[in-house]
């Protein structure tokens, strides 16, 4: 993040606010992401930087290669494939054909405040994206500017499930690395 701009805003609490058992399809979708992009950050948030890059062998994964990647996947769908525009900082400038996984090999580089920012801004500018999208007569049915990996453009409604499926992976994943680091679960 320049040092410029704004702290994004924080990730609901998702332990804090009741489900939205009864809500629309949207506020369903959006509730659940945003419960995972949360259990993600408070996984992450109070590890320090030797923490952050312990590895569960044989895995080379770690939180901040986790951070990482969700701060690119979120942009990646929300800012290039919805909007058609470029990546957020630093994802814009990596030369991908030469490091497809830059993401992951690059986040031993970072403190760990420069992971939770890069992934906070990550999130919330998806975030502003959705709202504006669901904003419009559109909608949930806002089709893609440019296509996902799967060679066509996705729906908004497709984009919210998969980041949903992606980060119940990826958070299974935090959970046992977290469980490594100190032995804390999501229970503790």
């Amino acid at each position: 993040m320049a040092p410029d701009e704004t702290a994004p805003e924080p990730i609901p609490d998702d332990e804090a606010r009741p489900e939205p058992v009864q809500g629309d399809e949207a506020e369903v979708l959006l509730d659940t992401l945003d419960r995972h992009r949360a259990a993600l950050r408070r996984t992450c948030e109070d590890l320090d930087y030797t923490q952050l890059n312990q590895r569960l062998p044989p895995s080379t994964m770690t939180l901040a290669g986790l951070l990482k990647h969700l701060a690119y996947v979120e942009s990646s769908f929300f800012s290039e494939d919805l909007l058609g525009g470029p990546l957020i900082e630093p994802f814009d400038a990596v030369d991908w054909s030469a490091d497809a996984d830059w993401e992951w090999h690059s986040a031993a580089q970072d403190t760990p405040r420069q992971l939770l920012e890069l992934y906070d801004a990550s999130v919330a500018q998806s975030r502003r994206i959705t709202d504006d999208l669901l904003a419009t007569p559109e909608g949930l049915e806002t089709l893609a500017v440019r296509p996902t990996y799967l060679g066509v453009p996705a729906k908004l409604r497709w984009i919210l499930v998969h980041m949903i499926e992606e980060y119940a992976q990826h958070n299974g994943h935090a959970d046992l690395l977290r469980e490594s680091i100190d032995g804390r679960t999501r229970k503790d």
